[in-house]
C-alpha cells in the first residue's frame, strides 16, 4: 500500500474518531442539560404547590369551621332554641326550622369548593336528613298541636337512631384529620 493510502486511512479514522466522540459528548451533555432543566422545572413546581397548599390550606380549614359550625347550627338542640320564640304555633315552628336549615345551607353553599365531594355530600344528606326529621315530626302531630310537642317529637325522632349532623361531622373530621396531619 502507499503512503497516501496509509494516510488517508489514518486520517480518516482520527475523523470518524473525533466524530464518534463529538457525538457521544454532545449526547452526554444535552442529556446533562435535559435532565437539569426537567429538576428545575420540578423544583419550581414543587415551590408553586408549596405556596398555593400555604395559601389554600388556612381557607381549607376556614371552610371545615363554617360547615361544622353549620352542622352544629342544625342540630336538634340548637335548631329548636334558636327557632323556637314564645307565642309560636306548631306550624310556624315547622316553618321556622325548615326555613333556617335552607338559610344556613345556603349561606354555606361556596364551602363545597374546599371540601371532597364525599365529606359534602355527607354534609347535604345530614341538611336533607334534619328537614325529614322536622318534617316528619310535624305529620304526625295536629295542626293545633303546640310547638314544644313538634321539639319534643323531633328529640324523640333523633335518640332512636343516629344524629345525621354528628355523622357528617365524624366523617368530616376524619377527612381533616387525613389531610392535615
Amino acid at each position: 500500500m502507499s503512503t497516501l493510502v496509509i494516510c488517508i486511512i489514518v486520517v480518516s479514522t482520527a475523523l470518524l474518531s473525533v466524530v464518534v466522540v463529538g457525538g457521544l459528548f454532545y449526547l452526554i451533555v444535552k442529556k446533562y442539560f435535559d435532565n437539569e432543566q426537567k429538576v428545575r422545572m420540578l423544583e419550581m413546581r414543587i415551590e408553586e404547590h408549596k405556596e398555593s397548599l400555604r395559601v389554600v390550606s388556612p381557607i381549607r380549614l376556614q371552610a371545615y369551621e363554617r360547615m361544622a359550625l353549620f352542622l352544629e347550627r342544625i342540630s336538634p338542640n340548637s335548631l329548636v332554641l334558636r327557632c323556637y320564640r314564645p307565642g309560636m304555633d306548631m306550624p310556624t315552628l315547622q316553618s321556622e326550622m325548615t326555613r333556617s336549615i335552607r338559610d344556613e345551607w345556603e349561606h354555606n353553599l361556596s364551602q363545597q369548593v374546599y371540601m371532597s365531594s364525599d365529606v359534602w355530600q355527607k354534609i347535604r344528606q345530614a341538611k336533607e336528613e334534619m328537614i325529614n326529621i322536622v318534617n316528619s315530626s310535624a305529620a304526625t302531630l295536629e295542626r293545633d298541636a303546640a310547638p314544644t310537642e313538634l321539639a319534643g317529637r323531633v328529640f324523640a325522632t333523633v335518640t332512636q337512631k343516629d344524629l345525621p349532623t354528628d355523622a357528617a361531622l365524624e366523617y368530616m373530621k376524619a377527612e381533616i384529620k387525613s389531610h392535615f396531619e
